[in-house]
């Protein structure tokens, strides 16, 4: 009971002393401000950056792997893995062939090339050369029309399906099916539109033409570089799928036994591995500078709060001349320190939720309670620690000689 009605009297004194001095008080919380903003911002910066990642990595599929000469992850020079054999469209129909674990099997050559129908134009357009089962294996639904067929395909018949941005820019008033888009110069039948898919990570999948492999390596790049994407039956057999793809492409290839792969068979982990990593780092740098912050607006309230002490070194001597305890008075000036940090903090956290509606427009964030939350506790830990030594030194002054000062 008597630490309850020491911790009310302390709120009430402090409150007196913040107000009588508001300007001071006012510029005192400015460093914690900054500090608790730094604080919720990078917390959901980072949040934001992870959510809008998932959502991206999505797309990749965790029942689909990506066989082609470079890994994702780099384990080995950049000079050793350039000079690795490109995988062919035959090698694709091979791993379709032989595989017992593939469900289907997308092949995919690409390039930015202009793209025009009639007075409009668009420059940079993702032209990617894909088979029948592309659809399936990277989970594009289509809006009006069909998608590549296997005919379309063996025959390398001259037609296309857009993305939902290409189809607005081209035919802002609808209607692109049966019309005949030029690429690079070369006519091709508009047969499908994409639905919106959205970012993949920092590519735009709605910037793109999809046109029949085959006819890509005839009219565009007879060798491209070609990435093969295998969609598993069983996302349970995902390494068993993994080790029979190795096999096949191996004998693909001829590699002989006991030599290196000359191939890579990526996936879904490696890219969440590696952002973890990154995502760590970029972490780490921003707590150290959200930490700088923090202790520079700590050593403003330490030295305001040894002013405060040596202002009220008189009323200090009463109150303890009268029966305060050591301990009163280090929880007066505690409260008071936690008290200046706890406003500064909310007025941060204030800023940031204003700020934190900007940002959604970019990134999938928002101020959430979890953020609040450590906000709050930041700001008061801030305030506590930093208003230790001032309330110490009250707290252990001699009544007789606090009296005395002038």
């Amino acid at each position: 009971m008597k630490l309850v009605t020491e911790v009310t009297e302390g709120i009430r004194i402090s409150a007196h002393a913040i107000f009588a001095n508001k300007l001071r008080s006012a510029l005192t919380t400015l460093g914690i401000i900054i500090g608790i903003l730094t604080v919720s911002l990078m917390a959901m910066a980072m949040t934001g950056m992870r959510e809008a990642f998932i959502r991206g990595i999505s797309a990749i599929g965790v029942d689909v792997l990506y066989v082609e000469k470079f890994p994702w992850e780099r384990t080995e020079g950049w000079w050793k893995i350039r000079n690795r054999r490109d995988f062919l469209l035959e090698d694709a129909r091979m791993i379709q062939r032989e595989s017992k674990e593939a469900l289907a099997v997308s092949v995919e050559g690409s390039g930015m090339m202009p793209v025009q129908y009639g007075e409009r134009t668009s420059e940079a357009v993702w032209v990617a050369g894909n088979n029948e089962q592309s659809a399936f294996v990277r989970q594009l639904n289509l809006k009006e029309g069909r998608f590549l067929s296997e005919a379309d395909v063996s025959g390398a018949r001259p037609v296309c399906v857009l993305g939902a941005d290409v189809a607005e820019k081209l035919f802002p008033n609808g209607g692109a099916l049966g019309h005949r888009v030029e690429i690079r110069g070369k006519k091709f039948e508009v047969i499908g539109v994409n639905e919106k898919f959205g970012q993949f990570l920092f590519a735009n999948m709605d910037n793109q033409i999809i046109v029949p492999i085959t006819r890509f390596t005839s009219d565009f790049n007879p060798f491209p570089y070609l990435l093969i994407m295998v969609k598993v039956r069983d996302t349970a057999r995902m390494d068993d799928a993994k080790e029979e793809l190795r096999g096949i492409v191996r004998k693909i290839r001829r590699v002989p036994p006991g030599a290196q792969d000359d191939f890579a068979i990526n996936q879904q982990d490696l890219v969440v591995k590696t952002f973890e990593k990154v995502g760590g780092m970029i972490a780490a740098v921003g707590l150290f500078i959200t930490g700088l912050s923090l202790f520079v607006g700590g050593i403003g309230i330490m030295n305001i709060m040894f002013v405060s002490v040596a202002e009220r070194t008189k009323e200090i001597g009463i109150r303890k001349a009268i029966g305060a305890k050591r301990r009163t008075i280090l929880l007066q000036f505690l409260i008071e320190a936690a008290t200046i940090c706890l406003l500064g903090g909310l007025i941060g956290l204030s800023i940031a939720w204003g700020l934190s509606l900007v940002v959604k427009k970019f990134l999938p964030t928002s101020m959430s309670m979890q953020v609040a939350v450590l906000g709050v506790v930041v700001s008061l830990i801030t305030g506590v620690v930093a208003g230790f030594m001032p309330a110490w030194r009250a707290a252990r002054m001699n009544p007789v000689d606090a009296l005395r000062a002038e």
